[in-house]
């Protein structure tokens, strides 16, 4: 630490990809090292999940702590589904992925069909329904006033991922907001998600098409399925990926970076 004065970085999205997978050349020789040199330096590095985690043991950093994202559980009621209602297949992200959940638009087309399913999408924007045809798909804004009542909405969450490094170093929020909701989820299996999903079975992963049309479809057919898994996804977010699990982790993290 060049100022003698100790300090803690968080990171729980791969930006050190900015600079060293950027398009430009300059960037990349003369920034590359960016974020490994601030994280070599710094006093502890708080990562959310096992890439970031790698990264940072790569560019030296003396203490590594993974910790989950995670949301303020007491904000996420649980909801039952209402009986005779349409099933809802949501997600929710901003307009920077909504090209991620536009991959699944053939699958999304026949359960719409089949099953009598609505598409809900929270956060993109307005203009994306056009690229979506005839499918009745409904774009909610996000807002943070509104966004629980929204997933609170949902019958199932999915979260589809390209499996790319800017990717690998996401983790997971999409499904953690699910699962505090009691909603089964279905992602790709792309880096943490692999690990939420297989570790506290809160759903299911799904690699190509027909893995999320099987995925999907069998969550549609089996309301009891969806009840298990949602009910074990928001045990999982108040043992472990809650504010209420974790802060007073963090407070031991932040206290042993100050006495070092």
């Amino acid at each position: 630490m060049p100022s003698g004065i100790p300090y803690v970085v968080d990171y729980d999205d791969a930006v050190f990809h900015n600079y060293d997978l950027s398009q430009n050349r300059l960037v990349r020789i003369f920034l590359g090292s960016k974020i490994d040199r601030v994280m070599e330096n710094s006093a502890i590095v708080i990562c959310g999940n096992n890439y970031l985690s790698e990264r940072a043991q790569l560019a030296g950093a003396s203490q590594v702590e993974c910790v989950p994202t995670v949301v303020d559980a007491s904000r996420y009621p649980i909801t039952k589904s209402q009986a005779n209602k349409i099933p809802v297949i949501g997600w929710i992200g901003s307009p920077s992925t909504q090209c991620y959940v536009l991959k699944l638009k053939p699958i999304l087309e026949k359960l719409c069909l089949n099953n009598h399913v609505r598409v809900v999408l929270v956060g993109a924007t307005a203009s994306f329904v056009e690229q979506w045809g005839n499918l009745p798909v409904e774009i909610l804004p996000w807002t943070e006033d509104t966004e629980v009542q929204a997933i609170s909405g949902f019958d199932i969450g999915i979260m589809p991922l390209p499996d790319g490094p800017w990717e690998r170093g996401k983790c997971g929020f999409k499904l953690v907001q699910y699962m505090a909701c009691g909603k089964p989820v279905v992602a790709s299996p792309v880096g943490v998600n692999v690990d939420i999903v297989n570790v506290w079975r809160c759903g299911i992963l799904a690699g190509d098409l027909s893995d999320w049309h099987t995925a999907l479809q069998t969550l549609l057919n089996d309301s009891d399925l969806r009840k298990s898994l949602g009910g074990s996804g928001r045990q999982a977010v108040e043992k472990h990926y809650s504010l209420q699990a974790q802060s007073p982790r963090l407070v031991k993290i932040l206290r042993n970076a100050v006495q070092s």
